[in-house]
């Protein structure tokens, strides 16, 4: 059986650092070594390792080079992780890179700096493309509070969008918060991107800095988290959620499964992402967990990588992965329990909308976790968050020049704006939407909402 290809592509500092850390995991669950070389026992972590990985053999020895591109605007990223411990595993024709950087400047990723690279870009992304047997699709890894992971992160997307437009378009977006700002205009840069994904992006997976410090400060006991700590939190996400891609399992997924099970309407395709269980290192040695407390995690607010409350929302659908030794019963009936429980949460017009996938193999130095992506109508207060401190600068037009300097028209940001604001309108319309409104179209279909006498 041929494995669907996914080609990997991380843009700008935060996409590649937290690509490297995705990488490292990787390679561990599939028993590589750190240049490629298989070390494992499992025949399991080869069958589907054609999904992520190309296999070559080169001296009459077999490596599995990561099917990925590497993408920044300023060198320094990308020779970091060529120098770093993992720098081997990559294909050298894979970095590209520009020169004087995007500077946090939105515009420049994607009118100036970013469009005089994107042509090379393109050509290293084809020639992987070429190599696929069936390219399932790719997914992207970048924050959207700078400027070449936000700015040229949707261009590339808008490229992509163009030249393979039937093919699965996912991305790993990590999205600012005020209260972990780096830098000022954090969101303008979301919020122009947010306006990109709407149209150009089949499935995201939101990841906001505030949640993953709540997690890291609070459940993890880390008092000052770095960077490392909360890319490896993103990267045990991101390896849930590509398990059922990358091993045999019950109900076995690819993308577009997992899109067509998740995304009722074509615009709401913002998933909140949870993983269970999160613990210290000092807690570790005393926890044993059930499957019912496993779902129970999935679905509580301080395991949600997106830092919203879904009681204020509904779920629309929700996709849960246990991994490790779980019975197909014991996790549907977990599941269907805390549906039932919680049965005002999740919308009744959809039934059977929470999925379960299983895979035997679990996390390295784990025997059980879990990971769920919901799509909820709770992550309108994300949207909601990052269009208020937006509209906070923009009537004042503060740093406008910076971006109208790099031939951008200020038109754009009240399109992006309104664009947001109907995403939100969109969400809450569905949340609030029962199984009865349904009779009501069916009987009228021309009447407007005025006309109902209620």
């Amino acid at each position: 059986m041929t494995s669907r290809e996914i080609i990997n592509l991380q843009v700008g500092q935060a996409g590649n650092q937290v690509g490297e850390a995705f990488w490292k995991m990787l390679l561990a669950e599939h028993g590589l070594t750190y240049d490629g070389a298989y070390k494992g026992s499992d025949f399991l972590e080869l069958q589907r390792i054609g999904v992520y990985f190309s296999e070559i053999e080169s001296q009459g020895v077999r490596r599995y080079v990561p099917r990925s591109t590497q993408i920044d605007l300023e060198s320094g990223v990308c020779n970091r992780l060529k120098s770093g411990p993992i720098g081997g595993l990559f294909r050298p024709d894979t970095f590209v890179a520009g020169e004087p950087g995007a500077g946090n400047n939105w515009a420049k990723g994607f009118y100036t700096e970013g469009a005089e690279l994107i042509d090379p870009l393109m050509d290293t992304i084809r020639k992987q493309a070429e190599g696929c047997e069936v390219l399932q699709g790719f997914q992207m890894i970048h924050s959207l509070g700078g400027g070449t992971g936000a700015g040229m992160g949707s261009l590339l997307l808008s490229k992509l969008r163009e030249e393979y437009p039937d093919r699965m378009l996912a991305t790993f977006s990590i999205l600012p918060s005020p209260k972990v700002s780096e830098t000022v205009v954090e969101p303008y840069n979301a919020m122009l991107s947010v306006h990109q994904l709407l149209d150009a992006s089949d499935l995201t997976v939101c990841i906001d800095n505030e949640a993953l410090y709540n997690i890291t400060t609070g459940t993890l006991k880390i008092k000052s988290p770095s960077f490392p700590d909360l890319n490896e939190l993103i990267a045990k996400v991101m390896c849930g959620v590509s398990t059922s891609l990358r091993f045999p399992g019950q109900l076995n997924g690819d993308l577009r499964k997992l899109g067509m099970n998740l995304i009722p309407f074509p615009r709401l395709h913002f998933l909140i992402p949870s993983y269970a269980p999160i613990y210290s290192n000092a807690a570790q040695a005393f926890q044993g967990i059930s499957i019912p407390e496993l779902t129970q995690a999935l679905f509580d607010r301080k395991n949600l990588l997106v830092a919203c409350d879904p009681r204020f929302g509904r779920y629309l659908t929700a996709a849960t992965i246990f991994r490790g030794n779980v019975s197909s019963r014991e996790a549907e009936v977990a599941v269907r329990d805390l549906q039932t429980r919680n049965s005002q949460h999740f919308v009744e017009w959809i039934p059977d909308n929470v999925s379960v996938s299983l895979v035997s193999t679990p996390p390295v130095g784990q025997k059980l976790a879990a990971t769920a992506l919901s799509n909820s109508t709770a992550v309108q207060e994300l949207f909601q968050r990052t269009l208020e401190t937006f509209s906070v600068m923009y009537k004042r037009r503060a740093f406008l020049h910076w971006y109208t300097g790099e031939g951008m028209d200020p038109m754009e940001f009240s399109e992006a704006a309104s664009n947001t604001q109907d995403l939100i309108a969109e969400y809450q319309q569905y949340q609030e939407a029962t199984a009865d409104d349904e009779e009501y179209y069916e009987e009228e279909p021309e009447a407007g909402f005025e006309e109902d006498e209620d």
